[in-house]
C-alpha cells in the first residue's frame, strides 16, 4: 500500500537513499507553508542535513545531529529494491532490464560488472544460480524480499553473502532472506541500520548455519550486540570493527563458540574492559588495532606466571594504539598460547631509536611467540635476540642480586618484573660473562655509523657505491647526498633498500625518518632510482 505522492504506508522508519547520501525517514506529511507531502530525513551524514528536525519553529521528529535533518520531496528518494531483483541484475537478468526502484525507474547503482549469461534457455540460467556460492549485492540498494519462498529456488547454494551498505532497516528484513539460504555460513552487514528486536531469538533460525558476520560501521554498542548475540547460535567470527564499542560485558550463554573476535577502530574505555571477554573458551584471534589502548595487564598471576584469561588465544594484533611501554610487552608473555603478534608502529621506537632493536627485544621478551608483524620468526633470530638481551641487561642483573653462582642468583623482584624471562635465558645460555658485557658497548657505539652499497638498477653504467652513513641521517640528507654523488634532482629521486638478511626491497618514502627507523643495517644496498 502506498500513500499520496508514491510514499510507502510504512516510511517512518524506513531507510532510504537520495544520489549518494543515506538516511532513515523520520516524518512523512505537510509542513508550514508548504502543502505537499515531504519527507523528514535524519541523514547518515550530519553534514548533508540542515536542522535537528525543527522547521521555522515547528518540531517535526527528533535527530541525534543538530544538523543532522532535512525534509526532502519523495520524488526524490529510493526506498529499495527486491533482493532477488538485485541478485538478477547482478549475476545476469534476461533482456537486461536491470533494477527498478518501487515507481518502476531504472536503478543502477551496483558496483560489480554485470555477468551476462550465454544462453536465454530459462534451465541453463537456473543451473548458474544453483551454481553461485559466494554473492555480493553491496551498495544495490537492497531493503527486502517480496517473493521469499522463490530465494530458495534460484540461488539455495549461496554460502557468502555481502548485504553491505544497502538498505536494509531491521533484522527481520534481513532475515526474510537469510532464513531461505539454509547452506549461508558468511554475512556481512556493514554499513545497515538495523533496528534492534525485542525477541532476538525468534529469528535464530535465519542465521542457523551462520559461522562469520561482519556488522562494521552500524553504530553498535557491545551491549545491543550482546542482545543480538541469540540470533547467532553458532557464530565462530564477529568482525566488529568501526561501530560504538566502548565499554564491554561478559557474554553469558552466547557467542561461546567466537574462534575469532575484531573489535578494531571502537574506542575502549580501558585495558580493564578485556576481562569481561577473558574467558570465552575458544577464542584464539582478537584484533584490537586502534582501540586507544595504552596498556594491558593481567593481574590474576605472577610476572614468570600464566594467565587463565584467554586460554586460546593464538594471534593478537595490538598495532596503531598508544602503548608506549614494555611492561606491555612482560603482560604478554603471561598468555599460554601466543603465537603471532601484530604490534607495529610501537612507541617504543622513539626512546630505542631503532625499530629493530625493539623487534628483538619483543622477541627475546615472548618466548612463545612465533610470527611478529606478519614475519616469521627464524630460530636464528630468536637466537641472536635472546643472546643479544641477555648481554643487554647483564649489568642490571648483576646490580640486582644476580650472580654467576647459582646458589646466590637472587635478583631482587623489581628486576624479575622488568625482565620475567632473564633467569630462563640464563638457564639456556648461561650467565653473560663480563667480556661480552663490553663487547656489547662496543659493538653498539660501531653499529651507530652504518656501512652501505648505493646501486642504481635502472642504470647498469653507475657504479656501485660504497658509503659510511650514520644510522641517524634523515632520508632527506640521504637524498642530499645522493644528489651530489649522482648529480640528479634529490627531488626525483626514490629511494628503497634491501636487507642483508631478508631477499625484500623495502620503501624509504618519508623524508623525516632515519634510516634506523627502517631498520637500515651495516651489509644493507640502498637502491636509488630516478
Amino acid at each position: 500500500m502506498m500513500q499520496s505522492d508514491s510514499v510507502p504506508s510504512d516510511a517512518v522508519g524506513r531507510r532510504i537513499a537520495c544520489r549518494d547520501e543515506y538516511g532513515t525517514v523520520r516524518f512523512v506529511g505537510k509542513v508550514t507553508s508548504a502543502p505537499e507531502i515531504w519527507l523528514g530525513v535524519e541523514w547518515d551524514n550530519p553534514e548533508r542535513g540542515k536542522h535537528n528536525g525543527t522547521h521555522e519553529g515547528v518540531h517535526y521528529f527528533q535527530c541525534s545531529h543538530p544538523t543532522g535533518g532535512s525534509f526532502i520531496r519523495p520524488q526524490k528518494t529510493n526506498f529499495g529494491v527486491d533482493f532477488l531483483l538485485a541478485l538478477k541484475d547482478r549475476y545476469g537478468q534476461e533482456e537486461n532490464q536491470g533494477i527498478q526502484d518501487c515507481r518502476g525507474n531504472p536503478l543502477r547503482r551496483c558496483q560489480k560488472p554485470i555477468e551476462y549469461l550465454g544462453s536465454r534457455d530459462a534451465e541453463v540460467k537456473q543451473r548458474w544460480f544453483d551454481a553461485l556460492l559466494v554473492v555480493s549485492v553491496r551498495e544495490c540498494h537492497v531493503s527486502h524480499a517480496i517473493e521469499e519462498d522463490q530465494i530458495s529456488n534460484v540461488c539455495p547454494n549461496i554460502v557468502e553473502l555481502d548485504l553491505s551498505k544497502n538498505l536494509f532497516a531491521s533484522w527481520e528484513k534481513v532475515a526474510q532472506i537469510t532464513r531461505h539460504l539454509r547452506n549461508l555460513e558468511h554475512l556481512d552487514l556493514s554499513q545497515n541500520k538495523l533496528l534492534l528486536l525485542s525477541n532476538p531469538v525468534s529469528l535464530s533460525d535465519a542465521f542457523a548455519n551462520l559461522k562469520a558476520l561482519a556488522i562494521q560501521y552500524n553504530g553498535l554498542t557491545w551491549a545491543q550486540v550482546l542482545e543480538c548475540a541469540p540470533m547467532w547460535p553458532v557464530l565462530e567470527r564477529a568482525h566488529l570493527a568501526s561501530n560504538a564499542i566502548s565499554v564491554l560485558e561478559r557474554p553469558v550463554g552466547v557467542l561461546q563458540n567466537l574462534t575469532l573476535l575484531d573489535l578494531s577502530s571502537n574506542l575502549l574505555a580501558g585495558a580493564d574492559q578485556l576481562v569481561h571477554i577473558a574467558y570465552l573458551p575458544r577464542l584464539e584471534q582478537l584484533i584490537l588495532s586502534n582501540t586507544g589502548l595504552t596498556s594491558l595487564y593481567f593481574e590474576d598471576i605472577q610476572p614468570d606466571g600464566k594467565t587463565a584469561m584467554f586460554p586460546k588465544l593464538a594471534f593478537l594484533a595490538i598495532d596503531k594504539n598508544r602503548i608506549s611501554e614494555f611492561s606491555t610487552v612482560n603482560e604478554l608473555n603471561k598468555l599460554q598460547n601466543l603465537e603471532q603478534l601484530k604490534f607495529s608502529d610501537y612507541a617504543m621506537v622513539e626512546c630505542e631509536k631503532n625499530a629493530k632493536t625493539v623487534r628483538q627485544l619483543i622477541i627475546a621478551k615472548l618466548g612463545g611467540l612465533k610470527v611478529l608483524n606478519r614475519t616469521e620468526i627464524s630460530t636464528d633470530e630468536r637466537k641472536g635476540a635472546e643472546l643479544d638481551y641477555r648481554k643487554k641487561f647483564g649489568k642490571d642483573w648483576l646490580k640486582a642480586g644476580g650472580s654467576r653462582d647459582p646458589a646466590k642468583n637472587t635478583p631482587d623482584k623489581e628486576f624479575c618484573a622488568e625482565h620475567p624471562r632473564y633467569q630462563v635465558l640464563i638457564e639456556m645460555y648461561g650467565a653473560p660473562e663480563e667480556a661480552e658485557m663490553e663487547l656489547q658497548k662496543l659493538f653498539a657505539l660501531k653499529d651507530q655509523l652504518l656501512v652501505l652499497s648505493i646501486k642504481c638498477p635502472d642504470n647498469p653504467d653507475q657504479k656501485l657505491l660504497e658509503k659510511k652513513l650514520p644510522e641517524s641521517m634523515t632520508i632527506q640528507k640521504v637524498r642530499w647526498l645522493l644528489h651530489r654523488l649522482l648529480r640528479v634532482p634529490g627531488a626525483e629521486l626514490k629511494l628503497t633498500y634491501i636487507s642483508s638478511k631478508m631477499d625484500m626491497e623495502i620503501d624509504m618514502d618519508n623524508d623525516l625518518k632515519s634510516l634506523s627507523y627502517y631498520s637500515v643495517e651495516s651489509g644493507d644496498c640502498i637502491l636509488v632510482r630516478w
